[in-house]
């Protein structure tokens, strides 16, 4: 059974980036928490990987999780949340970013495909700009209505309080 890779040496996800596009392949790169995995993750990764050849899912890692969300996340350890991300069929390969923006990796990698969800507008995704001006496009994914972890942290919450 293939899974993803977990890479966590960004060196060597430069190395596998060189040989990819030797080989004419075309790389799509997304990024975020995946804290609680659901339907809105799985329809976003399966649309985002239709677009390219490789899909490279770049995790926050825990300590930028906790400086974005709080204190009270992740829920998930990162290393726990890479592993269900390189389960996926669709998903490649998986890094984490330490920063609270995974500009830096973006820039040094120069996918071909940058995807986001659609909440966000063109100018408000990092990134963004390096990867039009290396050539590469943007693709915004629709979000799949009420399914968020959010959403699950707030169900589980209520139906959980007065136990």
């Amino acid at each position: 059974m293939d899974m993803g890779k977990i890479v966590e040496d960004w060196d060597e996800l430069f190395g596998m980036r060189d040989a990819w596009k030797q080989k004419g392949l075309k790389v799509v790169f997304t990024n975020g928490v995946f804290d609680l995995l659901h339907r809105g993750h799985l329809d976003y990764l399966l649309i985002a990987r239709l677009h390219g050849d490789i899909l490279i899912v770049a995790a926050n890692s825990d300590a930028s999780v906790k400086r974005l969300k709080g204190d009270k996340r992740p829920l998930i350890q990162q290393d726990d949340r890479a592993f269900a991300l390189s389960c996926l069929r669709q998903v490649d390969v998986v890094t984490f970013f330490d920063q609270d923006t995974p500009l830096e990796l973006i820039r040094r990698l120069k996918p071909d495909f940058l995807v986001k969800g659609a909440d966000y507008q063109e100018n408000e995704i990092v990134g963004a700009e390096e990867v039009i001006q290396a050539g590469g496009k943007i693709i915004r994914v629709p979000l799949t209505e009420n399914r968020s972890s959010s959403d699950i942290i707030r169900k589980i919450i209520s139906r959980y309080q007065d136990d």
